[in-house]
């Protein structure tokens, strides 16, 4: 029983998690180095994550600055940044890449917040997925009455705590998103 709790729980850590990558994918206007995870380019023929080209830092609140390992794939990064299709633009100066990231309008603010929202759902979605399977498991164990409501109780308090941590974090994302 303390089994499928525990199972129980590091999935919806899981979900957690995942959650929150997710999440921080949502930019609010603000620079960050990881803006440019999903940035491939393709050096020597292989497309190649920029984080392995580059040092990629975050000089001032919207400005970020790319700086390779090797000079010779400056084009490369900047084609790379471009196919990515971010909506950024590249500022090449031929020793580095300076990337200005965009004041976000009141009208992306919301649509911002609107896939922020969806995402959560999702996260409540793979939430209640965890709980219903855990309480499968419970019904499988042939407990007694008592037994049983009190272990999908427990359940319950648990997608309810998890739950919990959904709004938070998607309040302080929604709050996020709309300071300017």
């Amino acid at each position: 029983m303390d089994d499928i709790l525990l199972i129980a729980e590091e999935e919806m850590e899981k979900a957690i998690n995942t959650y929150k990558d997710r999440l921080a994918n949502i930019r609010a206007g603000r620079a960050n180095p990881s803006m440019l995870d999903s940035v491939k380019v393709e050096y020597y023929g292989v497309p190649t994550p920029l984080n392995q080209l580059a040092n990629v830092s975050v000089p001032e609140a919207r400005k970020l600055q790319i700086k390779p390992f090797d000079k010779s794939c400056l084009s490369d990064i900047e084609k790379g940044i471009y196919e990515a299709n971010l909506g950024l633009t590249p500022n090449n100066t031929g020793e580095v890449i300076f990337i200005t990231i965009p004041e976000l309008t009141e009208d992306r603010r919301k649509e911002l917040v609107k896939q922020a929202k969806g995402i959560s759902e999702d996260a409540r979605i793979a939430l209640r997925k965890v709980r219903q399977e855990a309480n499968d498991d419970i019904k499988k164990l042939e407990l007694n009455e008592d037994e049983e409501k009190r272990s999908l109780n427990e359940v319950q308090d648990l997608i309810n705590k998890y739950n919990k941590t959904v709004d938070d974090i998607a309040a302080d994302k929604e709050k996020e998103l709309m300071t300017i």
